[in-house]
């Protein structure tokens, strides 16, 4: 276990667990617990160890958003925030959304304001039948936070977006599920285990490398003007696969009907032409 304070970290079968941990305040969302999000999403993503991340919380909800008891802020409020200040949230959905390793979220009970758009980033969302969800901001007199606006619109669309933002209203898992915001539903005991049967999958079956990059084609590409600049990306990739030891080996295993065992790695193996590879 993790020395954190409000989240706790752990790796087992090369996946690494993080879990929000307040259950007392129902995982409200703080400041340390956003700057630990990130710190153990570093830490899982320049583990070579761990593969996948799953994403979770303590106790009956995943978060009920920001702890509005303590504050929010990290900076004295008489004097206003610093310049470069960044809000809670976005630290850690941008972080998720650099990640190299795939995110998986096992949602339960609450996930509101804070407690979800942390998870619009992550590469899956698993909810419990008893989720209940809610872009609550314009219903507090505040305003979408964590980069949803940019999340959100695309895994929903905009007419979804705007009608669960605009109106602030509470959602079930059902809704959730039919516009696309989750994956599947399942049990509140069972999504735990659903999260860890994908993740396994994951490690068992793709390569590291490959899972890095196509992760970030799509986030960072899909929204390009036109597929020609992908098609450029896509073109260098494509030509390296000859001499590529993961592709060789990918086809190898498939026709010796065996496992891969790919070797590259994600510390040092991922194509240096990547547009977003300097940051």
């Amino acid at each position: 276990m993790s020395p954190y304070a409000d989240i706790t970290y752990e790796v087992a079968e090369r996946i690494a667990t993080v879990k929000l941990n307040r259950p007392q305040a129902r995982n409200g969302y703080t400041v340390r617990m956003a700057d630990e999000l990130g710190a153990a999403m570093d830490r899982a993503d320049r583990d070579e160890d761990v593969r996948v991340v799953v994403l979770t919380g303590t106790g009956k909800d995943f978060s009920v958003g920001a702890d509005l008891s303590s504050g929010g802020f990290d900076f004295e409020l008489g004097e206003g925030p610093p310049d470069g200040w960044q809000e809670p949230a976005g630290r850690c959905s941008k972080r998720i959304f650099t990640m190299n390793k795939p995110v998986i979220a096992a949602l339960r009970g609450a996930a509101v304001g804070g407690g979800i758009t942390i998870t619009l980033s992550c590469d899956y969302r698993l909810a419990a039948d008893d989720s209940k969800f809610g872009f609550v901001f314009t219903r507090r007199g505040i305003y979408p936070e964590g980069a949803s606006a940019w999340f959100l619109p695309r895994l929903v669309g905009m007419g979804t977006a705007v009608d669960w933002m605009v109106s602030g209203r509470v959602f079930g898992a059902e809704e959730a599920l039919r516009k696309g915001l989750v994956h599947s539903v399942h049990p509140p005991e069972a999504v735990l285990d659903k999260a860890y049967e994908l993740a396994r999958d994951l490690v068992a079956n793709t390569a590291p490398v490959s899972v890095a990059v196509t992760r970030q084609l799509l986030y960072r590409m899909a929204s390009a003007p036109s597929p020609f600049e992908v098609h450029e990306v896509d073109s260098k990739l494509i030509g390296g696969i000859a001499t590529n030891p993961d592709s060789i080996e990918g086809v190898l295993s498939f026709l010796q009907k065996r496992p891969a065992e790919f070797k590259l790695r994600v510390d040092h193996d991922l194509p240096p032409y990547l547009p977003w590879i300097a940051e």
